[in-house]
């Protein structure tokens, strides 16, 4: 059942450039917990939610696999006499889905499964779907349909699902799908909804006694899969990078030319995270952040006014060129605009023509509405938009005598298509051939509801920590709004992880900005490389933040460990004392701090 016809395109051999090819051949190093096939699982405490407040709704809604605990994979690197070693290690049939936008590595997280899964028993299989979770269409994974798709872009292998776990039906459908293909595992490949959706398969497969384990792997190019447990998503190093070198591009063209300001959105859905790191990596003069517009409650007119405050400046300098950054959900962060947004949507789909959905607007959205140049009212492309108002205002500007430059000329271009089926890097080659063997670990030790983590990620592979924690533990509870008449409340749900505002990444940018608006000072990190100091380059964002999250936990184990060995019968009164009041400024503190009041930041 379930096999794919062959005139099919999926997972056929494809013809490879040289590049291709040598990349084919390039094999990513796994770190020394992994290696060999005598790994130990060790676990941790109960993972609860950060969302403090929250916890109760999320309890209830996953009351199968909230609350399991943490897993550590760890090299066994000495046999005890009362161990057991397993020679024969059981047969595994495996299933995966790609899911969501396509993102550079995924390719390499099946590579790194199946290599798992077959080194521990050649009579496992690894099957793909290769259209959706309720299709049974299969592709089972060999070496020879590896072959050609190792360290390669794309989702072309397999394809990528549109399916979404929303209803009982659509549960169900998958349960059918599980049982019927005799799966003891299902690998869901995604970001922030599907690994929602994984854990609503897992929790409710547990319910009704279905026997195949759930599993998350943190990939998607937003990079806004982020929290205690995940560093980074798979795909964003990529994104990033080829993105900079196109941005590069345009600010070295800007300033040979002279004459024109580049608008450019980058893909990214509602968070920054894109948009911040490729600023950091090739300095353009400027980039809104969705987040500051959002905490600062900018309207659109505000954003207009600091874009053009910033070209006034620059030509005061005989400067007329520059390069501004966009992120994709900018538009979310306006809320005038995002709510404009939704209304047209509504009344398009209730089938109102573009001339007439003025005058079905509420009369604050119609007066916005008309505000808006007509080319941008069938969709809003933010890029676009911002430039047509910045033009309009410096022409305002010029006419009144207040700006004395030239005209302003803009060029608005969207960047995102062009990165997502890039070869990834040699960081997303590692990272996902890494999470593959993680999730055989993972299904392995019969866990199900989890997610595959690796940490530590700015160190060099052989010190990466290895890992899965429980996909509820990474959950929050939102307000969801629908529109001013719906709103749901308590919604448990991996949310994506805004830009910290307070963060180091963010900070740095502040640091630089006033010398990225006014001196120019492009920087060009040129094309991807794989060898050589440039390939071994990383996130800026990811080295300069510490996420050691896990590393911290064991820290923390530790210094407790050495306080039960300093403190115990026998000890003198001044160190009992000492260790009493300390431990009780200590726990007051962090009552305080685990409290849902203080807390309620958690849900951000």
């Amino acid at each position: 059942m379930g096999s794919v016809a062959m005139d099919s395109d999926y997972g056929v051999p494809r013809e490879l450039s040289t590049l291709q090819k040598a990349r084919a051949l390039y094999r990513p190093d796994l770190p020394p917990c992994l290696q060999g096939t005598t790994v130990r699982v060790e676990y941790g405490d109960a993972a609860i939610a950060a969302d403090v407040a929250g916890a109760h709704v999320i309890s209830h809604a996953f009351p199968h696999t909230y609350g399991q605990p943490l897993a550590h994979f760890l090299r066994k690197t000495t046999v005890a006499p009362d161990d057991t070693v397993i020679t024969e290690h059981p047969v595994v049939r495996a299933g995966l889905v790609f899911s969501g936008r396509q993102s550079p590595g995924g390719h390499n997280v099946i590579w790194g499964l199946h290599d798992a899964i077959k080194a521990h028993n050649l009579n496992s299989k690894l099957i793909g779907g290769t259209d959706g979770l309720f299709a049974q269409k299969t592709l089972e994974i060999t070496d020879e349909v590896l072959s050609s798709y190792k360290n390669q872009g794309g989702y072309d292998m397999l394809g990528r699902t549109r399916d979404q776990i929303r209803t009982t039906e659509q549960i169900n459908a998958a349960m059918a799908t599980c049982q019927a293909l005799k799966l003891d595992a299902l690998i869901i490949i995604g970001g922030v909804t599907s690994n929602t959706d994984a854990a609503q398969l897992a929790d409710t497969f547990a319910e009704s006694k279905c026997l195949t384990k759930v599993v998350g792997v943190p990939v998607t190019l937003n990079g806004d899969l982020k929290n205690q447990f995940v560093e980074t998503t798979l795909g964003f190093d990529t994104i990033c990078k080829v993105n900079s070198q196109l941005i590069s591009n345009v600010c070295t063209d800007a300033l040979s030319a002279e004459k024109y300001y580049y608008f450019v959105r980058l893909m990214g859905r509602k968070a920054s995270h894109v948009a911040l790191e490729c600023a950091l990596q090739s300095h353009p003069n400027m980039v809104i952040l969705g987040e500051e517009v959002a905490a600062s409650k900018l309207t659109i007119f505000d954003i207009t006014k600091q874009i053009c405050d910033a070209v006034q400046a620059r030509a005061e300098k005989d400067k007329y060129h520059g390069v501004v950054l966009i992120p994709e959900g900018l538009v979310e962060s306006i809320p005038e605009l995002y709510a404009l947004l939704q209304e047209i949507h509504g009344l398009h789909d209730k089938g109102v023509s573009v001339e007439n959905i003025s005058s079905h607007l509420s009369p604050w959205a119609s007066a916005l509405f008309d505000f808006l140049p007509p080319f941008i009212r069938k969709q809003i492309e933010t890029e676009k938009l911002l430039a047509q108002l910045v033009e309009i205002e410096m022409n305002k500007r010029l006419k009144e005598g207040t700006y004395k430059g030239k005209k302003f000329n803009a060029i608005c271009h969207f960047f995102g298509y062009q990165a997502r089926g890039a070869l990834p890097s040699k960081f997303d080659c590692d990272y996902a051939y890494v999470l593959g063997h993680v999730c055989y670990h993972i299904l392995a030790a019969g866990l199900n509801g989890y997610m595959a983590t690796v940490t530590n990620l700015k160190s060099p592979v052989n010190k990466w920590k290895c890992g899965a924690a429980p996909i509820t533990s990474m959950m929050t509870v939102k307000r969801w709004s629908r529109g001013p008449a719906a709103s749901q409340i308590g919604k448990p749900a991996v949310h994506m992880a805004s830009v910290d505002l307070k963060g180091k990444p963010y900070e740095l940018l502040r640091q630089n900005s006033s010398s990225f608006l006014m001196e120019d000072i492009y920087r060009n990190p040129g094309p991807l490389q794989f060898e050589g100091e440039g390939g071994e380059t990383k996130p800026i964002s990811l080295c300069v933040e510490d996420r050691d999250y896990m590393g911290r936990i064991k820290q923390l184990q530790e210094y407790l460990e050495k306080v039960k060995s300093m403190v115990k019968p026998g000890c003198s009164q001044d160190v009992l004392k000492a260790a009493l009041s300390a431990m009780a400024s200590v726990t007051e503190m962090l009552t305080i701090m685990s409290s849902p009041s203080f807390s309620g930041q958690a849900t951000i």
